[in-house]
């Protein structure tokens, strides 16, 4: 609520402003109030001599469906009875009813027990745990990866194949990748023992691995071949989607792609077929968007410096060729980020060197 002094004070100054040419509108709104609050303020000065806000002090009728004190304490009695001290309202009501006793509809029951701090559940549950969102930030290849398992159609409805694949954060680049016809924890330690020597990967390079929370991700198999190959585990949070969002990202690219075999893949081998064509493609012709249009073959191989410094001398000398088409403007920004997070947190961000997007 304002004060009666500052009320008397913004009527001053308005009034003040209006000797001097202001417009009222213009000077209410400077001190952030309208026209008809003005207005108010001034008949009540001038008809009460006061601005004080008398609706704190204001007599009040006492609503007609309040419970006198004796109704009050006559469901704490009947709620702190033996009979019904394990019961919920619900239960109450209707016995007392039976009874042909009324103290109260449920909801009023429940209300006196919130007033006097005697609803909470009776159930010894869990506490509930904190996790914290996994953030992981990547300046080089190799340092986090990120994978998932998503489903890929047969040619028999209800039968499916499942493709473990694992890609870089910071370029992008599939780094392995594998199709079997289930899903266990032995297929994804295999895997990853694929992609560590496919990558040179040695104990000690401190690459992170993130997944989200499967069995295949979790399983005591997978778990052993990460710890016998210093690789450090990171999970999403339980019922988190986003969580892997580049992972997921990735395999709506590849569903998109044309010649995905929506109506399912007639054999394990042409699944497989098809995906290392899409391998190849993604990896070396596939301009991400992430990555400022580098392909992730570029940016994992570390050419893409030069790939950069390439398009921004392609841009100059075509500004340089018709300055007026560019009106003084840069030429465009052709620069990738430095450093790429997984769910960043926020005082991490800084747009001109960091991407997180998918």
């Amino acid at each position: 609520m304002i004060s009666a002094a500052d009320r008397r004070q913004a009527l001053e100054l308005i009034d003040e402003a209006k000797t001097k040419g202001a417009h009222l509108d213009n000077a209410c709104k400077e001190l952030g109030i309208c026209k008809r609050t003005y207005r108010r303020w001034k008949k009540k000065l001038k008809e009460t001599g006061t601005l004080d806000d008398l609706r704190p002090s204001a007599e009040r009728p006492t609503p007609a469906n309040k419970l006198f004190l004796e109704e009050e304490q006559a469901i704490l009695d009947q709620v702190n009875s033996p009979e019904f001290a394990d019961a919920s309202p619900k239960q109450m009501v209707p016995a007392l009813a039976d009874k042909g006793i009324y103290v109260g509809s449920e909801s009023t029951v429940y209300r006196v027990l919130h007033k006097h701090d005697m609803c909470h559940h009776r159930r010894k549950g869990a506490v509930p745990t904190h996790r914290e969102v996994p953030t992981h930030s990547a300046t080089a290849p190799n340092q986090v990866w990120m994978w998932d398992i998503t489903y890929l159609p047969g040619a028999i409805r209800g039968a499916f194949f499942y493709l473990y694949l694992i890609s870089d954060l910071f370029s992008r680049f599939i780094v392995g990748w594998e199709i079997w016809p289930e899903q266990t924890a032995e297929h994804s330690s295999e895997l990853i023992r694929k992609a560590t020597l496919a990558g040179h990967i040695k104990p000690g390079d401190l690459l992170v691995l993130h997944s989200d929370n499967g069995s295949p991700m979790k399983g005591s198999t997978m778990l052993a071949t990460l710890q016998s190959l210093g690789i450090t585990p990171s999970f999403s949070r339980p019922r988190v989607s986003n969580d892997n969002a580049f992972a997921e990202s990735l395999f709506n690219t590849l569903k998109s792609r044309s010649g995905f075999k929506d109506n399912g893949f007639e054999s394990l081998e042409a699944a497989r077929e098809w995906v290392s064509t899409f391998t190849c493609w993604y990896n070396n012709e596939h301009h991400h968007s992430g990555i400022s249009y580098l392909t992730p073959a570029q940016r994992h191989t570390g050419v893409w410096r030069g790939v950069v410094e390439q398009r921004t001398a392609v841009y100059e000398a075509a500004k340089a060729a018709h300055p007026e088409r560019w009106n003084g403007r840069n030429v465009r920004n052709w620069s990738a980020p430095e450093i790429v997070f997984l769910n960043p947190v926020k005082s991490d961000i800084c747009p001109a060197t960091i991407s997180t997007g998918a």
